[in-house]
C-alpha cells in the first residue's frame, strides 16, 4: 500500500517522501516537479509521452503543466521517492527572460554533490528538526537541481519551451475553471461560455495550454484539496463535498489516483511552515 512517510509544506512549495507501489493517473501540476529515487526498486516516469527510468543515479524534472505519471516496476516491493513541488512563482516570467525558470532536461544524472544533498535533505524532511532551516535546504536543492539540468543540457541541446495562452477564449475558460473548480462542473458549459463548440474548445485548449480541459480541471481541484487538508481541520467528507463529490469514497478515489494515497494519510504526515 502506498503511503506518505513525510510531507512538508514550506515557502518554496512542498516536499514529500513517499513509499509508492501503485501507478498514478496521468496528471499535471501548476508547480515544477523534481522526483528523486532514494530506496527500493527503480520506477518508470512518463513525462509528455516519453518514458524515463528513475534510479538512485538519476533525477526526473517536470516543468509546470507537463502531463506525467508514475509506473512502479515492482508493485509488491515498491520504492521510496523524495518529491519536490516548486511554487508557480518560481517559474513565472520576469523582466530578464521570456520563458521564466524551467528545467533544461527531463531526465539527468546526479552529480556526487547533488546526490549527497538529495539524501541529506530527504532525511531532514523525515525528521524536520527545524522547519525554517529545512525550507532553506530545500531551496538549495532546487537551485542545484536546476543548474544541473541545464549544465547537462548544454552538451545535448535539449531545450523545452511552452507557448503562452494567447487566445482570449481559452484565457476565459481557464479563469472559469480556476474560479469554480469542482467535479460537477460541465466542461461543455465552459466551452459554450467561452464561445466555442465542444470539438473546437478541446482542440484549442490543448494547443494553447499543453493539457486537456479535464486534466486542467483535475489539477485545480487537487490544489484546492491539498490546501484544505493542510490549512484547515475540515472533515475529509466536507472537503470532498466542497469539490463536488457526492461521497467521501469518490473523493478518496480521486485523491489516491492523483497523489498515490488516501487524503487521511496525507494529512496525518503533513507538517507546515507557517509564514
Amino acid at each position: 500500500m502506498s503511503k506518505a512517510l513525510a510531507v512538508f509544506h514550506g515557502r518554496f512549495g512542498r516536499a514529500t517522501v513517499y513509499q509508492l507501489n501503485r501507478p498514478f493517473n496521468v496528471h499535471a501540476h501548476r508547480e515544477g516537479h523534481l522526483i528523486f529515487h532514494v530506496g527500493g526498486t527503480p520506477a518508470q516516469i512518463d513525462v509528455c509521452d516519453q518514458r524515463r527510468l528513475l534510479t538512485e543515479e538519476s533525477v526526473v524534472a517536470v516543468n509546470p503543466w507537463e502531463p506525467h505519471n508514475f509506473l512502479p516496476t515492482d508493485m509488491d516491493r515498491g520504492a521510496i521517492f523524495f518529491v519536490l513541488y516548486v511554487n508557480a512563482e518560481w517559474f513565472a516570467p520576469d523582466t530578464s527572460c521570456t520563458q521564466g525558470l524551467r528545467f533544461g532536461r527531463t531526465h539527468f544524472k546526479r552529480s556526487d554533490t547533488l546526490d549527497r544533498l538529495i539524501r541529506h535533505t530527504a532525511a531532514l524532511v523525515c525528521g524536520a528538526p527545524s522547519l525554517k532551516s529545512l525550507d532553506g535546504e530545500l531551496r538549495r536543492l532546487i537551485d542545484l537541481s536546476y543548474e544541473e539540468s541545464w549544465r547537462q543540457t548544454e552538451a545535448r541541446q535539449e531545450i523545452r519551451t511552452t507557448a503562452a495562452i494567447t487566445d482570449f477564449r481559452i484565457r476565459k475558460s481557464v479563469k472559469l475553471l480556476s474560479e469554480s473548480p469542482g467535479a460537477e462542473i460541465e466542461l461543455d458549459s465552459i466551452a459554450r461560455a467561452s464561445g466555442l463548440s465542444r470539438p473546437h474548445f478541446y482542440r484549442l485548449f490543448r494547443t494553447q495550454t499543453g493539457v486537456t480541459p479535464h486534466l486542467y480541471r483535475n489539477t485545480v481541484m487537487m490544489e484546492q484539496a491539498l490546501d484544505a487538508l493542510v490549512a484547515t481541520e475540515a472533515p475529509i467528507a466536507d472537503i470532498g463535498y466542497d469539490l463536488g463529490f457526492s461521497s467521501q469514497s469518490g473523493f478518496t478515489r480521486f485523491f489516491a489516483a492523483n497523489v498515490g494515497m488516501a487524503p487521511t494519510d496525507y494529512r496525518r504526515a503533513a507538517k507546515v511552515l507557517r509564514p
